[in-house]
Formats: C-alpha cells, structure tokens, sequence
C-alpha cells in the first residue's frame, strides 16, 4: 500500500467515511473507492461490498479484485434509560451496535443500569450534536416525554441516520409529528420515523419490545421486505 492510499485510509477512518480498499489480483494495483476516475463497475462492485459490509473477492471487466469494506461501526443512540431500554440493548449489542444511552436523569441512567454502554446524562440535543449521527447509526427514542425525545429526532431528522425510531401509541406518534411540523420538518423527512417502533411482534413486555425494535433495525439495514410492513401500535410503555 502506497503512504498516499494509506493517508487516505486513515482520513477515511477519522471521518467515518465508508470506502473500500480495491486491490487487482493480476499485479496489486490497489484504488481507494469511490472514485469517479475508476469504471462504474468497479465502484459498483464497492458499493455492494459496503451494503453488505462483506469483503472478498470479485471479477469485474475481466479483472479479479479483492475488495475490502472499510464501514464505520454502527452505533445506537438509545434516548431514554427506561425499561425497555435495558430490554434493547442486549439485542443490540448483540447484532454488532455499539450502544449509547442518552438521558439527563440520572436516577435512570446509570452504568448499574446500564453495564458496558456508554452512559451519557447531558440532554438529549445536546448528546447528539456532539455524537453527529451518520449513515451507520440508528436513532431510538423511548422517554414519551416531549422535552426529551422531541429535541433528539429534530436532531436525528437533520442528520443522516439510517434509522429513527420513536415510542409510542399512534395517537402519540401523531401529535409529536404535529410538533416536529413546527420545527420545520416536512412529510419526507417525518416519514423517516419508525412510530410505533418496532416489528409488530405482538410485544407486550419491555425485553420483547427491545427485541422488535432490534428485529427492525436489523431488517431495515438489510433491506428485508419486513421492514416495510404495516406496524400496530405498541401495547406497553
């Protein structure tokens, strides 16, 4: 690897930019991706590589390359340390999210309540301004406190967050939209928030939420067509 294309790397790391390391088979020629100089095929190829956060070995125009996915981890920022927050974040940490939990009463959280996440107690606009979610991070709101979960999904509709989920019956979810409209959020941008959040599990109990929560979030990253159902309103809170 040339100092420059390791440069490069390094940059893309700090930024927590997806790209892929491409490196040709027949001679070593390796190109950092994307990049508009290279053919289409071959960033598509990294394209795909990146959706699927899986390296290995591709013939493109005749040309066998090893493509390496360079994803930044994927995080969960968790507003709320309630119960089923502690239902969550088992699942997941288990699926590979490295899990924040962000809520300014300390009573809640706590590293007892919470062992081995980071526990955050600055509020929640805050705690994402300085977290700058991007398109490996999920956003999930559980508090049913406007003061709360409102300022966290302004902040997580103003990012680029490939998941935003929000607590709550649909009558619920509907005054909060009505909140967030005051905010300046359009309809595209409020129909990014998963509310009720969560496959419809039939979930009735704090770990059997976080696990529909957690369910959606891994069909939503995978492009699973259950990801698009229609959802019921949570029974519990």
């Amino acid at each position: 690897m040339t100092p420059e294309t390791l440069a490069a790397l390094a940059r893309a790391r700090e930024e927590k930019r997806p790209v892929v390391l491409a490196t040709r088979l027949s001679d070593g020629a390796q190109h950092l991706l994307p990049d508009p100089a290279r053919p289409a095929s071959l960033n598509e190829a990294a394209a795909r590589a990146l959706r699927e956060d899986a390296s290995g070995t591709v013939k493109v125009d005749g040309a066998d390359w090893f493509l390496q996915a360079h994803n930044p981890p994927l995080r969960l920022i968790v507003v709320g340390a309630v119960h089923i927050a502690q239902g969550l974040v088992p699942f997941a940490t288990g699926v590979g999210f490295a899990v924040t939990v962000v809520d300014p009463r300390r009573a809640f959280a706590s590293d007892e309540r919470f062992p081995n996440v980071t526990v955050r107690t600055d509020w929640p606009d805050e705690a994402l301004d300085a977290l700058k979610p991007d398109a490996r991070t999920a956003v999930v709101t559980l508090t049913h406190d406007p003061k709360l979960d409102d300022p966290a999904l302004d902040r997580a509709l103003r990012s680029d967050a490939f998941y935003i989920g929000a607590l709550g019956s649909r009558r619920t979810h509907n005054a909060r939209l009505q909140r967030l409209r005051a905010l300046g959020h359009d309809e595209a941008a409020l129909a990014r928030i998963r509310g009720p959040v969560g496959l419809d599990l039939e979930a009735v109990t704090a770990p059997e939420i976080g696990l529909s929560i957690a369910a959606e979030l891994v069909a939503v990253r995978r492009g699973s067509p259950l990801a698009a159902r229609q959802q019921a309103p949570q029974k519990a809170a």
